[in-house]
């Protein structure tokens, strides 16, 4: 048994489900009857107060005990694809499917522990975001361009990459231009929230920059095979970029996440980063607008780095893929056999809805994928992120 089956049987993740798999440990030592342990394991779900002087079982009662208040009595049901994840990673996983407002849920092969929804963790919810599910980087995403450059050059040609690099985008926290990047998303109404509003100047100055962290511009050899739309088999010289929302994202992230907390005073300090938003109320609709225009001011992003690298190197662009992840989508997916409209949370996840490509970045010492999802129902037609962890195969990969 694991941390999962134990949240399935009621217990709360965290404290409780750790004492819990401490409880199965010392009875499998002890010899004991182990076709009996899940009965074992339900009678003191059931009735922890009978067990608290128990030599066995004590710890795991007063644990359970010591939960207090339960957000819902059944978690939404959620997959886990992969093994050896962090524990408190499929911890954070089960907390989110306890809201009332979770549908579903699903836990890629790359997750590990994030703020509120670990990332990697994709929740369906009815009528309500949850701005830590989104994530901090909101909008953070990938694009691929192959260029039109023999593979030969990028060795003889690497010190030109690089300063291209260097001379068409910023790296670090707080980078900018000094001389702005012009964009047409930078005259949409910034006005949609106190924080955009706010933020709109220092967006300008950022509009076109990479950040720091995990993300990323780097060039690299492209192997074609005979399913990319529109681009003979072949290795082709990519282009490639991670980033998202910069400071402005990380700002309305943390605006709406603290209202949305002081919305929910009843939930548990464990759910507090899993605090949501009504999309039928005045801050949902704002963070909702808010969260739709960083979408739109990454993309610019990515499209200025692209651009201007390209232009400068004096290249064609033969093909360009991208996609986001920390981000919400309004979709209709069958839960529990019931098609309904939802609202999926991909923290650190690639939609891969049938036929859709999507990119999976690997590590500095592995390959990245043009991936294409197989809309995987189970999933919620999602995969996994890469971009720093080992891209196992997951639900929606190619």
């Amino acid at each position: 048994m694991n941390t999962k089956d134990l949240i399935r049987l009621g217990v709360p993740p965290g404290d409780a489900s750790r004492r819990g798999m401490d409880f199965i440990a010392r009875y499998v030592l002890k010899g004991l009857d182990r076709t009996r342990l899940i009965a074992e394991l339900e009678a003191v779900v059931a009735n922890p107060a009978a067990f608290t002087d128990d030599d066995l079982r004590g710890e795991f009662a007063q644990a359970l005990l010591r939960c207090g208040r339960t957000v819902r009595p059944a978690p939404a049901q959620w997959r886990q694809w992969g093994v050896g994840l962090e524990p408190e990673a499929i911890n954070q996983m089960g907390r989110a499917c306890q809201l009332p407002v979770s549908l579903a849920g699903a836990l890629m092969p790359d997750a590990h522990v994030g703020y509120g929804l670990p990332i990697g963790g994709v929740l369906a919810t009815d009528n309500a975001v949850i701005p830590y599910a989104v994530g901090v980087d909101i909008a953070c995403r990938m694009k691929l361009t192959v260029l039109d450059l023999p593979v030969r050059d990028l060795d003889r040609r690497r010190e030109h990459l690089v300063k291209a690099i260097e001379t068409e985008t910023r790296f670090g926290v707080g980078s900018s231009f000094q001389e702005r990047r012009e964009h047409a998303v930078t005259e949409a109404d910034w006005s949609v929230s106190p924080v955009t509003k706010r933020f709109h100047d220092r967006a300008r100055a950022q509009l076109g920059t990479s950040g720091s962290g995990n993300h990323f511009v780097e060039f690299g050899v492209f192997t074609a095979g005979d399913s990319v739309p529109g681009l003979p088999a072949g290795e082709y010289v990519a282009l490639l970029s991670h980033s998202g929302s910069r400071g402005t994202g990380a700002a309305v992230c943390e605006h709406y996440s603290k209202l949305a907390m002081d919305q929910h005073p009843e939930l548990p300090k464990e759910h507090r980063h899993l605090a949501w938003l009504a999309l039928d109320s005045d801050e949902g609709r704002e963070y909702w607008a808010a969260m739709e225009l960083m979408g739109r001011y990454a993309a610019a992003n990515h499209e200025l780095i692209q651009r201007h690298l390209a232009q400068h190197l004096r290249l064609a662009v033969l093909l360009d893929v991208e996609n986001h992840h920390n981000f919400a989508w309004r979709e209709r997916h069958v839960i529990q056999g019931v098609g309904r409209d939802v609202v999926v949370h991909r923290k650190g996840a690639t939609p891969a809805g049938e036929g859709v490509l999507g990119i999976i970045p690997g590590s500095m010492a592995t390959p990245g994928f043009l991936v294409r999802g197989r809309g995987n129902v189970e999933s919620l037609k999602s995969a996994s992120h890469g971009a720093g962890d080992e891209p196992d195969e997951g639900p929606g990969d190619l």
